[in-house]
């Protein structure tokens, strides 16, 4: 007899573009109990407090310039949470930006069909792991840390 599979809690979506929000909600909903959907930055710090999620995946638009600030008060309201970032833009200093300010990964919204759920799951697993999960070289689009 097979053990049923237990779903992460829930993941707190923090995304203002309409368009994508169903397709990412609907992949997020194969490994998650529970999707919450916030427009703002105001609404995802809300959030965070109330929800205390076990991811948070961020589009990098809302962090506004001040994308260090925003996850130090993400990890003080939800210390455990893992944060994945979301963006359209693909420099090296996007890159940069998100590994200096302490995110947990950073995936493409080009990727997002193709490459959400593995980044999810490579996140998760080094929660559990004695080493976090390091950079791969030369994976396009994403990058956990």
């Amino acid at each position: 007899m097979s053990m049923p599979i237990e779903k992460p809690n829930c993941v707190l979506l923090a995304n203002r573009h309409h368009g994508l929000n169903e397709g990412v909600c609907g992949l997020l909903e194969k490994v998650f109990a529970s999707v919450f959907l916030v427009l703002d930055e105001p609404s995802l710090m809300e959030g965070a407090s109330r929800i205390r999620p076990t991811m948070f995946v961020i589009d990098l638009s809302l962090a506004a310039g001040h994308l260090e600030g925003m996850v130090r008060s993400l990890r003080a309201r939800a210390p455990e949470a893992k944060i994945l970032l979301i963006s359209v833009h693909d420099e090296p200093t996007v890159f940069a930006a998100a590994t200096a300010a302490g995110a947990d990964g950073l995936i493409l919204k080009r990727a997002i069909a193709t490459d959400l759920l593995s980044t999810v799951d490579e996140i998760l697993a080094a929660r559990h792991s004695a080493s976090p999960t390091l950079p791969r070289p030369g994976a396009p689009g994403e990058f956990s840390r």
